[in-house]
């Protein structure tokens, strides 16, 4: 469904009215296409600061670099700058906070359109006294409030936490949060760590070439959308949905020659029959995207017995039962990727949503927990929570709530299926390596919610 203000403030004129009685003027967001580039950032002016010229700095040029990024050093009078990135990391005590503001300050009017900031830090985990964890931490606060400053502009700020030793897994990081790819994802603190041992290479582009995938939920809205940017970096990619959305489902795979395996998760056998199917056809699967899952809203006074149970077992039970075969039984390849749809609802909880509120919290703890115990096996585990985003689910929304629901964030106004798929794809991707027991927002820095 498309945003009206989005359109109505493309043009000037009527930005211009729409300003004058006071609603938002949300700028169009400039996304990424369906496929990586090898230089995603080609074209784009990055300034880049750092506290001491240490190995995350350099590393960080290199990265850029490579990745086609014209860079700065110092900023010039009336430049308008692509990304602003700041390596902090080496940022010593309360006094050290001063290069944010010292780097920053003079440039926050500088940033162009759809820009991107980008702040690496130390990893909080790491620090040695409570005074470096309390530096470390206060990044967090910092990267959201410039977010909230820069969102009328369609720009996003993020930060990355950088563990010792995992220096060199900065690479697809960066170009996801300084590229369209990840339009709709803001104030999101990332932690990058060397605990999953790394692939020996990582292609740039065609990142998933020759991967097996699995997305359940996989006929319509961000299942599909998740399917098509799978297949379009090369996966062969498996769509599971229930059978009465069979014919939707093989309209799906057809599109991107994938295969289409129709069956209803909550079944006792679906575990091993998913299990058998990859075993079978493929040898195993890399990529698992549990995706499925459904709302039967009621407060909890009103709430029927039967919706708690649907809701508990497609969003939750089924998740875990499938992967206790799929890993239990190694059918999820030595280096493979799993990745859970949460919910700013298992965030922040909702009004009416105790069912879903608690199956989507649920998942944030599973990542953390599961993704320790697959890390030998070089497999990470993660989760994005997506806020208000354009699907046919809310589109049926009363008015009032769907335009409450796209304005309540920095950018103002709602995210589409893809924004979610990108993020899914590139935890999915060899490069995301360093991300593992994460649950990421993709929401727009929705102001419901940490």
């Amino acid at each position: 469904m498309s945003d009206y203000l989005v359109k109505l403030a493309s043009q000037p004129t009527l930005r211009n009215v729409i300003k004058s009685v006071g609603l938002p003027t949300p700028v169009g967001l400039s996304r990424g296409g369906k496929q990586y580039a090898d230089q995603p950032l080609a074209g784009l002016q990055v300034l880049v600061g750092t506290v001491t010229d240490g190995v995350v700095a350099k590393a960080v040029r290199a990265d850029l670099d490579a990745a086609g990024a014209t860079l700065a050093a110092q900023a010039a009078d009336g430049a308008k700058y692509n990304g602003l990135v700041l390596d902090a990391t080496d940022m010593e005590g309360i006094d050290g906070l001063k290069h944010l503001y010292s780097f920053f300050h003079p440039v926050m009017r500088q940033i162009a359109p759809n820009g991107r900031v980008v702040v690496l830090a130390s990893e909080p985990a790491e620090g040695a006294t409570p005074q470096a964890v309390a530096t470390a931490r206060a990044t967090e606060g910092f990267v959201r409030s410039v977010g909230k400053e820069i969102g009328k502009r369609g720009a996003t700020a993020n930060l990355i936490h950088v563990a010792k030793g995992a220096e060199d897994r900065l690479a697809a990081p960066l170009r996801f949060f300084l590229s369209g790819h990840s339009a709709y994802v803001d104030a999101q603190p990332v932690h990058v760590s060397a605990v999953v041992s790394a692939p020996s290479s990582v292609p740039l582009s065609g990142v998933l070439k020759g991967k097996v995938a699995l997305v359940t939920g996989g006929a319509r809205g961000i299942g599909a959308a998740t399917a098509e940017r799978l297949a379009a970096e090369g996966a062969h990619v498996v769509c599971l949905d229930i059978p009465a959305d069979e014919e939707t489902l093989n309209t799906t795979v057809a599109k991107i020659g994938g295969a289409a395996l129709p069956m209803d998760i909550t079944d006792p056998d679906a575990p091993q029959k998913i299990a058998t199917y990859f075993k079978e056809q493929h040898g195993g699967v890399d990529i698992v995207v549990h995706n499925a899952g459904v709302t039967r809203d009621k407060t909890l006074a009103n709430m029927k017995e039967h919706l708690w149970d649907m809701v508990l077992s497609i969003n939750l039970g089924a998740i875990l039962a499938i992967d206790e075969v799929l890993l239990g039984d190694k059918i999820i390849n030595d280096g493979g990727r799993i990745v859970c749809l949460s919910s700013i609802g298992g965030i922040a909880g909702n009004m009416g949503q105790t069912n879903y509120g608690a199956t989507k919290a649920g998942l944030i703890g599973y990542v953390a927990a599961q993704s320790g115990e697959q890390a030998g096996r070089g497999i990470t585990v993660n989760a994005v929570a997506p806020g208000f985003i354009e699907t046919r689910m809310t589109a049926e929304m009363p008015f009032m709530i769907r335009e409450a629901g796209r304005r309540m964030n920095s950018l103002s106004q709602g995210g589409q299926p893809e924004d979610v798929a990108e993020l899914i794809k590139f935890l999915t991707t060899p490069g995301a390596v360093g991300i593992t027991g994460q649950t990421i927002r993709v929401c727009g820095q929705s102001l419901i919610g940490a």
